[in-house]
């Protein structure tokens, strides 16, 4: 028994100081790994939480030309254009594929989208073409195409405007979800304002109502927000700051900022009635006595109808020097409806603004 005693004595003596050590070295490896459990749970939420947003406010685009920049950082896009035939849509498509931000597929007549390739002398490999006969088949099938690929865009070339929105808004085969509104949003950089501009509607919605426009305003915010703009300022613009019940335009933005009490517009700023050199013109502003955050200092301008919008529109294309960029908001995916009259850096910038939206 002694020797027993004497066996189990010398076992604890003799083990008690490695089990010790051995215990020891466990604990430390066990807070050393909620060590690195708790780094790496930081690395996380500064990656998910804190980084995206120091990239949001890093983000805000200045100018125009930067949108290029921007296009680098999101993923490739595949623009589908309805019957490109003509030598402006595809140099501004052959530019953007170049540029790396858009793959294409071209619809329209493959014999006349082939002679213009040639001619431009750009190589008909960069496209993919689908043949249709007519501007009608051309914009379906590329409705067809643009529904079965995700991460896509829809671009109009040569065909006429009613045309290319009817198949958009087709109801069985069409982009328009159920209830939506269609709005023109244009991104416009005018060398005479400190900032870019966003406007609507300039080419879709005539005579919009107070449902459409609260759509509108929506789509507003939405676009500067995409574009960085953390708290936009939306001015409702009308001829006067008073609200007249003879022009619909002040009746209308008294409902469009009731909504905006409402908080439906946040985080954006929305004001009106207010006329147009008191939202982009500070010393009017002052003059007026308006010291809303929106006077003198607009993001976004929401105009009455397309009457003002499209020659505002206009007028900053050939009188200002401004260069602009537009998409249709509220379809399924970004679509591009650019004008005729449209220049092709014009157009390469749609592609562009549409490409950083798509989703």
């Amino acid at each position: 028994m002694r020797l027993i005693y004497k066996h189990s004595q010398f076992y604890v003596t003799v083990l008690k100081r490695p089990v010790l050590f051995n215990i020891g070295r466990f604990v430390f490896q066990w807070f050393k790994n909620i060590r690195a459990i708790d780094l790496c749970f930081v690395f996380i939420v500064y990656e998910m939480v804190i980084l995206p947003t120091e990239k949001t406010s890093d983000m805000e685009l200045k100018r125009l030309a930067d949108l290029f920049e921007y296009t680098r950082l999101v993923e490739k896009r595949t623009l589908v254009a309805v019957n490109a035939v003509d030598a402006h849509t595809l140099e501004a498509i052959a530019e953007a594929v170049t540029m790396g931000f858009v793959s294409a597929v071209l619809t329209g007549n493959r014999d006349e989208i082939l002679k213009q390739c040639v001619a431009l002398d750009l190589d008909e490999q960069m496209f993919r073409i689908i043949h249709a006969e007519t501007e009608e088949d051309a914009a379906r099938l590329a409705v067809v195409e643009v529904k079965k690929t995700s991460g896509s865009i829809l671009m109009k070339g040569l065909i006429s405007s009613d045309k290319y929105m009817r198949a958009i808004l087709n109801k069985e085969m069409g982009l328009l979800p159920s209830g939506g509104v269609l709005s023109h949003v244009s991104v416009i950089d005018n060398p005479n304002y400190h900032k870019l501009l966003i406007a609507s509607d300039v080419a879709i919605i005539p005579y919009p109502t107070v449902p459409q426009k609260i759509a509108m305003t929506n789509y507003l915010k939405q676009m500067a927000l995409d574009l960085g703009i953390l708290r936009p300022k939306i001015a409702l613009i009308t001829p006067t700051e008073q609200v007249l019940p003879s022009l619909v335009s002040c009746v209308d933005a008294v409902e469009v900022m009731k909504a905006a009490e409402n908080g439906q517009f946040e985080p954006a700023i929305v004001f009106g009635p207010m006329a147009l050199d008191v939202a982009i013109d500070k010393e009017s502003a002052e003059i007026k006595g308006i010291t809303s955050e929106v006077a003198g200092d607009a993001d976004c301008l929401l105009f009455p109808n397309i009457d003002a919008g499209n020659v505002f529109y206009k007028m900053n294309t050939k009188l200002c020097g401004a260069d602009q960029a537009a998409v249709v908001m509220g379809a399924t995916v970004p679509v591009v409806l650019s004008s005729r009259g449209d220049s092709i850096q014009t157009k390469l910038n749609s592609i562009a603004l549409a490409a950083l939206l798509s989703k």
